[in-house]
């Protein structure tokens, strides 16, 4: 049994080593997807209250419904990827199927045409609900796609380090230069910045997408006879890692979304500069260096260790940003440490992920690994990013805030709150959440033996 097991593994690591360029590709998709949709989740409230001319309750609802709208497509993409059967491969081909249209409806979540005040949030939730449902149809695949990129777990681990870096440039590009870029297209006006920077990055991202699309490849190939929706339903069973996985990454994007969300607000309002925002999504770059660390990190403790290690790590960083009063430059350092953490939780559910799609083969012998990782994945960042959207509108104003005035100090507390210590409240309930998944890794190696050896029986 241990020579099939040795052999099985052996054969699998000699035939699909990946060249750099393969490592690039993969990274490549977030960095497109996060240079658009984090554009998407950083200023999009921002931009319906202060430049679109939404009241801040509107728009967060706005943000609310489409997301939980949205977040349902989640399996029904898991369900499509699952059956795709082309020349291409199964997830592959949705990079170059979905990067033009993506492209466009996020270039016009960023459009303002003169519309009445209800027309507007009609256009807005229109936009911005066609927008999240594309999306997760490209971010199904990126994250759908990784467990049959390679059957060498360090090597997976890899490539999610190249992914989530890659991402990491994305949202460091959005998150540094988009305001500059506003201020810069639009000349003072702020709804043509908004649409030509939106823009700009679309075409960038396109050819991100066809660069992914022609140099990544897959080789474990799915059956060509398509496989039962119920069957993808019966991978659920019992497949409690993957749980775990869902209730840690939403709470991860919950916290995440409402700091980044909200960080404009506090450098304008509470810090009273408004280019302060700029300066610390700038720092958002930390992220890298966390993600950069995690296979060093995962060799001295474990996966499960480490994304609750970055999630503690953030979740200090947000409070030490509370007791920063209006010091910008402990604050700038607290927020960086924030970074590292953040950068450690958000790339881990993505690499476990895929443990959790050979669990349910090794559990149930259903390969559902689009169903799995869109609702693992997709479904998260959804969810996470709309109610962390939702939050702190209705917080900020239930307090008080008013678009465009100087804000009382009711409003004053209501941003401090959504931008300080709700996130830090997310970040320690995920940690917690990761506590029940130690014990499931523990057998992860073995699964994958014998899950290599039916692969050779059969």
């Amino acid at each position: 049994m241990e020579q099939n097991l040795t052999e099985a593994t052996a054969v699998a690591g000699k035939k699909h080593k990946l060249s750099l360029v393969n490592k690039l590709a993969y990274a490549s998709t977030d960095t497109a997807g996060n240079l658009l949709y984090c554009t998407l989740t950083s200023f999009i409230l921002y931009f319906y209250t202060d430049v679109f001319g939404i009241s801040v309750g509107v728009a967060g609802t706005i943000l609310l419904v489409a997301r939980i709208v949205d977040s349902l497509d989640a399996p029904i993409w898991g369900l499509i990827i699952d059956h795709t059967h082309s020349k291409y491969g199964q997830s592959r081909p949705w990079f170059l199927w979905l990067a033009l249209p993506f492209a466009i409806f996020l270039t016009l979540s960023f459009i303002t045409p003169n519309l009445s005040t209800s027309q507007k949030a009609i256009y807005a939730m229109a936009t911005y609900l066609l927008t999240g449902i594309i999306y997760t149809g490209i971010s199904t695949p990126i994250t759908a796609i990784l467990p049959n990129l390679s059957n060498d777990s360090a090597e997976r681990v890899q490539l999610n380090t190249f992914r989530m870096i890659g991402g990491n440039l994305g949202y460091f590009v959005t998150a540094s230069f988009t305001l500059p870029l506003v201020a810069l297209l639009g000349g003072g006006n702020d709804q043509k910045g908004f649409a030509m920077t939106a823009g700009m990055y679309s075409v960038v991202a396109i050819l991100m997408f066809v660069f992914a699309f022609a140099k990544t490849e897959e080789i474990n190939k799915a059956s060509t006879e398509s496989m039962p929706i119920r069957d993808s339903f019966k991978a659920i069973k019992g497949n409690w890692p993957w749980v775990i996985i869902i209730l840690g990454n939403v709470f991860y994007w919950l916290g995440n979304t409402v700091r980044t969300s909200t960080v404009i607000y506090y450098s304008q309002y509470n810090l009273g500069r408004k280019n302060y925002a700029s300066v610390l999504n700038g720092l958002v770059l930390a992220q890298v260096v966390g993600v950069a660390l995690i296979p060093l990190i995962i060799k001295r403790l474990s996966k499960t260790n480490t994304m609750i290690l970055g999630m503690s790590i953030a979740a200090i960083g947000q409070l030490l940003i509370g007791f920063s009063g209006t010091y910008f430059p402990l604050i700038a350092a607290s927020w960086i440490l924030t970074a590292l953490g953040t950068g450690i939780a958000v790339s881990m559910p993505f690499a476990m992920l895929s443990d959790t799609v050979d669990y349910g083969e090794w559990k149930t012998g259903i390969r559902a690994s689009g169903f799995l990782t869109a609702i693992g994945s997709s479904f998260c960042i959804k969810m996470g990013s709309g109610i962390g959207g939702f939050l702190p509108s209705i917080i900020m104003e239930k307090m008080g805030y008013v678009a465009n005035q100087s804000q009382s100090a009711s409003a004053l507390r209501g941003i401090q709150f959504s931008f300080v210590w709700l996130p830090a409240i997310c970040f320690a309930a995920g940690a917690l959440v990761m506590l029940a998944y130690r014990k499931y890794e523990k057998n992860e190696e073995q699964i994958r033996h014998e899950l290599l050896i039916r692969r050779n029986q059969a």
